[in-house]
């Protein structure tokens, strides 16, 4: 992927190109997607910058093919690079389902995910998987992009960027962040009654060391002991790549 030299501006906080240099400058034809090369990229994320907020969700939608099965290609790091440069545009109406978005990109590639698949492969798995290899390089750029946003006004947009940077902090450069996010994720935990969004925030505290006793419902435990028989291979879990 080549960046042109144009001046950083929405996105120079967040040490990105600006999202056209992205745009403009990146090969997308050159890059492989689940169907195909990327060509159709360009059009659809310049549709993500659509005042029609129904535009902008529907393209959301065309991007699956970078991350088919919750897998990454060439195209996925560009584009999530292009994704995490229009964050902060006043015109990205979509604001919690794009970080929402590059959350699901970095829990597949956390540090379980890339242990799942060394038992899979009998170890060399990063080695052979440039594709994940580069997108975990880049945690640093993408949680400078979601962080200005853990504490928006808008619950929806604070708990995505919240859950989205929850497993960026496993890189090393932001291990430092931890305290911080870890306290927006009791925030979370204090307010929000989704189940996937409460499942991930406990389970990355509690890999923290931190304790977790007060912050647990009845159903959040519920759920944790269903998951534990699932991952003993009592609920059907296949511990293997989604792929």
């Amino acid at each position: 992927m080549t960046i042109g030299n144009q001046p950083l501006d929405d996105a120079g906080s967040a040490g990105l190109p600006h999202h056209r240099a992205l745009l403009d400058g990146t090969d997308w034809a050159s890059l492989g997607t689940a169907r195909g090369d990327g060509g159709f990229l360009p059009a659809v994320l310049t549709r993500l910058l659509d005042p029609d907020p129904a535009v902008q969700t529907g393209a959301l939608r065309e991007l699956e093919p970078v991350h088919h099965q919750d897998s990454f290609y060439e195209a996925t790091v560009p584009v999530a690079l292009y994704v995490a440069a229009i964050l902060a545009r006043p015109t990205t109406s979509a604001r919690a389902a794009l970080p929402e978005w590059l959350g699901s990109l970095a829990w597949e590639a956390d540090d379980e995910c890339v242990a799942m698949g060394e038992r899979h492969f009998n170890g060399g798995y990063l080695e052979t998987y440039p594709e994940l290899r580069a997108f975990r390089d880049q945690r640093p750029a993408f949680y400078r992009a979601v962080s200005p946003f853990l504490d928006h006004d808008d619950p929806a947009v604070r708990d995505a960027a919240v859950i989205a940077a929850l497993p960026m902090t496993e890189h090393p450069d932001l291990n430092c962040h931890r305290g911080e996010v870890g306290q927006h994720a009791r925030r979370l935990l204090a307010t929000s009654t989704s189940r996937p969004d409460r499942g991930r925030a406990l389970a990355v505290l509690k890999k923290w060391g931190e304790d977790i006793r007060g912050l647990e419902t009845a159903d959040d435990i519920g759920a944790g002991d269903r998951h534990a028989s699932a991952r003993n291979g009592v609920g059907g879990c296949v511990d293997e790549p989604p792929f």
